[in-house]
């Protein structure tokens, strides 16, 4: 196993240095693509699709930036923007950093309280909401925000705020386009902007503590944009559909700026519970994607396979196997045999096909990141020829550091580093990351900027993993989330989740046991698959609290559970198991807003039934 690997570095297209230049770069350098060619699709009010062109977008980016500028923003003003993923979240994002100020994004799912945070703690002037229900928001928590002195609205008419000037964003625009004093200066001014000038602040959601601003540059996000470039093949002919969070540094950079760079069309959905529909619609060739939306397409057919029978459940057994040697053939750049061939042909009809009509039909490649992709997952979707690039980064490196390439697929890994990185294994398994797209630092925090970026400059992840002779980088787990049970055996919990989480009968898990003698798991079961295994007993929202602690579903689950840890040392496997019916999360605090687990909240929450359960296995081996 190697400790270190590291890529040479390439240029942006114009032959900028990939620390040399700035988003305002990349901007300009996408604004001169054919005006006429579509650049960005947006949902109408009667449910079509409308196209907009390129010229039509640089455009309005123009007419609102300028609006920004007559409102009295001035370079490094900090402007924040708490909506939804849509079409004038982009637009209003290129707008302020053309204005030479700092994005300082908001996650629209944050309560009131950790919204006036952000906004003080940044010094936020102004805010883009993406409607009147965010803006109330900010609204309760107005004398906690003081310096935000106007807010623009996406879609709803200017309303009156007292002590707050609230514009539509056609206010500011139409504000922008009668600026003529600025039509001929407004692009060499936005020009001014230096590589180390603060492009964003991004707040980190934590899982304990208060957010932390990331400091990303506009020479960390140019370089992560070209970076991503040179390893994934995308162009004026792709399409992708956005539905990530923007406020996240993967979408923005992955579904944002690097899908403008390369010239690709965007489109916007409406919502996250319209993905699955959007995709049938917009046909995308290119999706970025976090491993749940992989696992819902994979548990629906699942799902329908168990709702089958019997001759059903034995098809898709028997599809899947032949899927698995396909895909393994043309892993190892083999020519599968005329039987395998003709058997794959069947399995693809029966289940392939079906599941690549559910993505619109046209998708190239899917981008994962964000949390662990299960490699059971990837390999079933890739026999399916829908190929799943898994990568890996953190916010504060802009994010991307690692990527699985196209044409050389490892499963369970996130691949080699991109262009430009390095990466090291520190001696307690921690990774450690260096180049251009590491962050400036913590805003206003030094401390945390100290004990995040070592003197050598190299960026301390949190993560654990391990690299691989040919550079791929596995992660294991979140140092901070190790077990060490009480004998001293240490204990990474994310893999064993995986392999627990590919029940049919689970939605969630989380396994804790710190401290103790014995790893146990909560889980949060699908009741969608209970109904189908046990009709007629699980009906209603009151009768999943009713059945929770039924016998007939502890059974069922533990049975299924119990052979996918099977393979796990002693030690590792959970002994016992917490069955809960809420589901984890943002709402009521149990996810991150990048939907990753809060596990000192969810131990918290149930601490004395989990605590009970250990009483329970301590009397159980006393009467043994």
């Amino acid at each position: 196993m190697r400790t270190e690997v590291s890529v040479e570095p390439v240029t942006s297209p114009s032959g900028r240095a990939l620390e040399t230049g700035t988003l305002v770069d990349v901007y300009f350098d996408g604004a001169e693509r054919s005006a006429d060619e579509i650049a960005m699709l947006s949902r109408r009010p009667d449910g079509g699709w409308q196209e907009y062109r390129r010229d039509e977008v640089v455009d309005r980016i123009r007419q609102i930036s300028q609006g920004l500028l007559e409102l009295g923003i001035e370079r490094g003003d900090r402007v924040a923007i708490m909506a939804h993923t849509r079409m004038e979240w982009a637009m209003a994002d290129w707008a302020v950093l053309l204005a030479g100020a700092v994005v300082v994004t908001v996650y629209p799912t944050l309560p009131p309280e950790q919204v006036a945070f952000i906004l003080r703690d940044s010094g936020a002037r102004l805010l883009f909401a993406g409607d009147r229900e965010l803006l109330s928001k900010l609204v309760e928590v107005r004398e906690q925000a003081p310096e935000v002195a106007t807010a623009v609205l996406f879609d709803s008419s200017a309303i009156e705020v007292p002590g707050l000037e609230v514009l539509s964003m056609d206010d500011l625009a139409r504000r922008g386009e009668s600026a003529v004093q600025r039509a001929g200066t407004w692009e060499s001014d936005a020009r001014k902007t230096v590589p180390s000038d603060l492009a964003t602040l991004i707040y980190t959601s934590g899982t304990t503590g208060s957010p932390k601003g990331v400091m990303l540059t506009h020479a960390n996000l140019h370089a992560n944009t070209y970076q991503c470039m040179a390893c994934l093949p995308i162009g004026p002919s792709d399409r992708i559909l956005s539905w990530l969070p923007l406020s996240h540094a993967f979408e923005r950079t992955a579904g944002h700026f690097l899908m403008w760079a390369a010239g690709a069309q965007i489109a916007y959905t409406e919502g996250v519970d319209f993905v699955a529909r959007d995709m049938t619609e917009v046909r995308p060739t290119i999706m970025t994607g976090v491993p749940r939306l992989f696992e819902k397409f994979y548990d629906a057919v699942v799902e329908a396979v168990e709702a089958g029978g019997p001759t059903k459940k034995a098809g898709f057994r028997l599809a899947k196997w032949f899927g698995d040697l396909h895909a393994e053939k043309r892993l190892a750049g083999e020519e599968p045999g005329a039987l395998l061939k003709a058997a794959f042909r069947l399995s693809d009809r029966i289940v392939f096909s079906k599941l690549r009509e559910r993505t619109g039909g046209r998708i190239r490649f899917f981008v994962s990141g964000a949390a662990p992709l299960s490699a059971e997952i990837a390999r079933f979707f890739y026999s399916g020829d829908l190929v799943i690039l898994e990568g890996y980064g953190l916010t504060e490196s802009s994010p991307v550091t690692n990527v699985n390439p196209p044409d050389d697929i490892r499963f369970g890994t996130v691949g080699p580093p991109i262009p430009g990185t390095r990466i090291r294994i520190a001696e307690d398994g921690e990774i450690l990351m260096n180049g251009p797209q590491i962050m400036k630092g913590y805003f206003g925090d030094p401390e945390a900027t100290k004990s995040a970026i070592d003197a050598g400059g190299w960026l301390h992840s949190g993560d654990i993993g391990h690299l691989d002779d040919d550079g791929y980088l596995t992660i294991t787990d979140r140092k901070k989330n190790l077990i060490v049970t009480a004998a001293g055996k240490n204990i990474a919990p994310q893999p064993i989740e995986e392999r627990i989480a590919r029940s049919p009968f689970v939605d969630q898990v989380v396994v804790l046991g710190d401290k103790r003698k014995f790893p146990i798991m909560l889980v949060v079961p699908s009741f969608q698959a209970y109904r189908v295994a046990l009709p007629g007993k699980i009906v209603t929202d009151e009768d999943r609290h009713e059945h929770r602690d039924s016998r007939a579903l502890r059974e069922l689950l533990e049975s299924d559970i119990s052979p996918r840890i099977a393979g796990l040392a002693r030690y590792e496997r959970p002994k016992r198991t917490l069955i809960v019916s809420d589901t984890f999360s943002v709402a009521n605090g149990m996810l991150t807003p990048t939907l990753k687990v809060k596990r000192r909240e969810i131990a918290a929450r149930y601490a004395d039934r989990i605590d009970q359960l250990y009483a329970e296995a301590e009397a159980d081996a006393v009467r043994s």
